[in-house]
């Protein structure tokens, strides 16, 4: 299992400290400082079931400076976009051994990462 964790943002230290309490072994990725690869995004969002601009932070300045809303939406130029501005990345995203992934910003849904772990 593998968290993409940014430790200044209260949901990723609560789905962090939720992994904690169940007692599950993962790695914690700070995706800002080792942000994903195009491919590794690209299966992420396919294992989440979700777009990019489905799990892109729009209010970030740097979504605003590059007029993220506006952009046409192309799959590979949003995750290229994300890539190199990784804040832009939702977070926390939790990938599980099996080839899950979620969008653990509330309990319920690391409580769906956790099922069969």
């Amino acid at each position: 299992m593998e968290i993409w964790h940014n430790p200044r943002c209260s949901k990723s230290r609560a789905a962090k400290a939720a992994l904690d309490a169940a007692g599950v072994t993962y790695t914690e990725r700070r995706y800002l400082d080792r942000p994903p690869t195009a491919d590794e995004l690209d299966r992420v969002l396919t294992a989440i079931g979700a777009e990019p601009w489905e799990v892109a932070r729009l209010n970030e300045p740097v979504a605003k400076e590059l007029g993220l809303k506006d952009l046409p939406r192309q799959r590979a130029r949003w995750i290229e976009v994300m890539v190199a501005h990784p804040v832009l990345i939702q977070r926390p995203i939790i990938i599980t051994d099996d080839g899950r992934a979620v969008v653990a910003r509330d309990e319920a849904a690391v409580k769906r990462a956790l099922e069969g772990a």
